[in-house]
């Protein structure tokens, strides 16, 4: 069983910040992290790998320094790991995006994907669901338990908002996954250490065989022309520093409004 976890790298969204002159978000000297719902996807591979064997492999699509989520992949415990990396890709929308992991995916095989429910820099939940749709494959979103799986079907809880249903499935699927499905596992010293030698398999445009109309900014039918900070509503202040030192300072500052 082929089973592919689509990450990314965001930045992290404690230190996002945002040119007031531009209007977009200042990238430089921001820390990059995995987007934490793939983490989860990453796990529930992990899982599945142990329940009914295979082959798991993380792939994302982005930059060079991409790299990083990808080798914080295998220390976890992924088996391979591929990089879908070309200039051309640059300035995707999200179905430009899935277009170029569908042939990516489509170069190396899967049975199962796995996606996080959405990205922490975007929140569109589009990607996943675009990529199922370009294989004309079954995909369930809002996993929150995996109920059953084989080389043959799965069976899942999806989240609802009054509860849960109980959705089965034939191979290949693709799921997106939520935070309750699981806790995802530390790496050990070992995982990391191999992650650091292991090697990183790079696809390009050249090599998914596609016209580079249809790839990057080019190839996106839609497209961001600013982004902003919403105005502050009402006298709001962020306190800072440990839970105890917080608490000091909310009793303080309440009393001090006399709230209390």
């Amino acid at each position: 069983m082929k089973i592919v976890i689509c990450v990314k790298q965001v930045p992290d969204t404690a230190e996002v910040r945002i040119n007031p002159e531009t209007n977009t978000l200042i990238r430089d000297g921001v820390p990059s992290i995995i987007n934490p719902f793939d983490m989860h996807a990453i796990e529930a591979g992990l899982q599945i790998r142990e329940a009914a064997g295979g082959e798991v492999t993380a792939i994302t699509m982005g930059p060079p320094q991409a790299e990083q989520v990808l080798r914080e992949s295998l220390s976890m415990g992924v088996d391979k790991a591929v990089l879908v990396s070309d200039r051309l890709f640059a300035g995707s929308d999200t179905w430009a995006t899935a277009y170029t992991l569908y042939k990516a995916i489509e170069h190396i095989g899967a049975d199962i994907i796995l996606c996080g429910k959405q990205a922490i820099d975007g929140d569109t939940a589009q990607v996943g669901p675009e990529i199922a749709e370009f294989f004309d494959m079954p995909h369930i979103s809002y996993i929150r338990k995996i109920v059953d799986v084989s080389r043959e079907r799965i069976v899942v809880q999806r989240l609802m908002d009054d509860g849960f249903d109980v959705v089965e499935s034939k191979l290949p699927v693709l799921l997106t996954v939520v935070r309750e499905l699981n806790v995802p596992r530390l790496p050990s010293l070992k995982g990391k250490m191999a992650a650091k030698k292991a090697e990183i398999v790079k696809i390009s445009a050249a090599d998914l065989k596609v016209d580079e109309q249809d790839l990057g900014l080019k190839g996106s039918p839609t497209q961001v022309l600013n982004i902003f900070a919403p105005d502050p509503k009402g006298n709001r202040k962020m306190l800072q520093g440990g839970p105890e030192e917080m608490v000091s300072q909310l009793v303080s500052e309440l009393l001090e409004s006399k709230c209390i």
